[in-house]
């Protein structure tokens, strides 16, 4: 289960988070794009080494039913990375949109997150990581301050939700660590 940091949006626009101690404030418009390219190296280690000898059923032990699996803490940094991907487009080309609200709990069951061969997984993240790099590389300089709302008005700018986005796949690095030594009994 996610950590509630889909929840804390606005406060990890500019806010160094607590636990994984990501700060936004690291990462400016110059970084964000390849800090946002690097996540794809950085997940694919921990998804493709049951392809060296360790049984894939370690990526799919849930420590706890409210602990999502490592390859589900994966599936969703993939498609944070594509839902806030196409929410900066968005909030390029319209005047403050209003978002929505994607439920990433209820992906998990949806999209059979646990069920997703995990190289696809790590190709997936690495695509995705790379279209929204590239979408933060092509940011005009007078377009990081566009907006766009969440539910009940919660407001993210193209750099924040840039942020936002990377602090989602930093911090669930230590979540599928934490899982994954769950798992190995460690």
């Amino acid at each position: 289960m996610a950590d509630g940091t889909e929840e804390l949006g606005a406060r990890w626009q500019a806010e160094r988070c607590p636990e994984c101690a990501f700060d936004p404030n690291g990462f400016g418009p110059a970084e964000l794009p390849d800090a946002v390219a690097g996540l794809a190296r950085r997940y694919q280690a921990p998804l493709t080494r049951f392809l060296a000898g360790e049984s894939e059923s370690i990526l799919l032990t849930r420590p706890s039913p409210d602990v999502w699996s490592a390859l589900a803490y994966a599936c969703h940094v993939r498609d944070v990375l594509s839902v806030f991907d196409g929410r900066i487009g968005r909030m390029l080309a319209e005047d403050t949109p209003a978002l929505g609200w994607w439920d990433h709990e209820a992906a998990v069951e949806a999209d059979a997150y646990e069920k997703q061969p995990p190289a696809e997984v790590a190709a997936a993240i690495a695509a995705n990581a790379a279209a929204l790099s590239a979408t933060l590389a092509a940011v005009p300089d007078d377009a990081w301050d566009r907006t766009g709302t969440r539910r009940d008005g919660e407001l993210f700018t193209v750099l924040g939700a840039g942020r936002f986005a990377l602090h989602e796949g930093t911090h669930h690095l230590l979540d599928v660590g934490r899982v994954l030594r769950a798992a190995r009994g460690r």
